[in-house]
């Protein structure tokens, strides 16, 4: 194990640990009688970004290299079972808690956002579509990036210039970008503290972020859409297409 990541890791917890603690209500309540976890929920929630960070998509992979390799920082390491059950009951807690650690830090609160969004594939066979459990929430989509239909989900992404994720939904493949915006700044408390505090903001999408109605309500909400313009628009301002239309290069690279 890496020096650096121990110390990433350590540091992790102990801030996880700390705000668990201040807000309790955020982690699934537990009976009074019963047994005591030997893992606790920050522990969990570290062991999941360290897999995140080093690249393991196998949880069964994950395990166990966790429990050869990292005994020294987690004297307990569930099964994959075990394991699987914590973090889905823990995904709320976690995405509260990535909120809560993008606001502690110094691009937090970048006045500048980049928002776009992404396929997540689910299957590719009729049968995997007409059998599998994501049937009736994924859905065929088309993906003009890659110029292909896909059968999946679509992941809605608010990001700072440095790359920080801000707020975050998946949708179907069809869903409205713009409205899954607003699904995003709804539910996201950063964003919605921002907006109701009238923070100025700027906003580079791509050009399915359009409409008259779309750039008037970010507009209320004290938001700049930068983006190029659409096939048959009049030309936007000149700043405002020119910035659109690079940062549309920089995602499609």
């Amino acid at each position: 194990m890496d020096a650096d990541l121990d110390t990433l890791a350590t540091a992790l917890y102990a801030t996880a640990d700390d705000l668990l603690t201040i807000h309790p209500e955020r982690v699934p309540a537990r009976p009074v009688i019963g047994f005591t976890p030997r893992i606790c929920d920050a522990e969990m929630l570290t062991l999941a970004v360290l897999q995140a960070l080093l690249g393991f998509t196998s949880e069964a992979r994950w395990i166990r290299h966790a429990q050869t390799h990292l005994g020294h920082l987690f004297p307990y390491v569930p099964q994959q079972s075990g394991y699987n059950k914590r973090l889905r009951k823990l995904a709320d807690a976690m995405a509260w808690l990535t909120a809560q650690l993008g606001g502690l830090s110094s691009i937090g609160t970048d006045d500048t956002w980049v928002v776009d969004s992404t396929p997540v594939e689910c299957g590719r066979s009729r049968e995997t579509a007409k059998r599998s459990d994501l049937a009736g929430w994924a859905e065929y989509g088309y993906c003009a990036s890659h110029s292909r239909f896909f059968w999946g989900l679509r992941l809605h992404l608010v990001c700072t210039l440095h790359g920080l994720p801000v707020g975050w939904v998946l949708t179907g493949a069809k869903a409205d970008e713009r409205e899954a915006f607003w699904a995003i700044a709804e539910s996201t408390p950063a964003i919605a503290d921002m907006l109701t505090a009238g923070h100025s903001q700027v906003m580079i999408a791509d050009k399915n972020y359009f409409g008259r109605l779309f750039e008037t309500e970010l507009a209320n909400a004290g938001i700049t859409l930068l983006r190029p313009a659409r096939k048959g628009e009049q030309p936007r301002p000149r700043g405002l297409d020119m910035v659109g239309s690079f940062m549309s290069c920089q995602a499609g690279l």
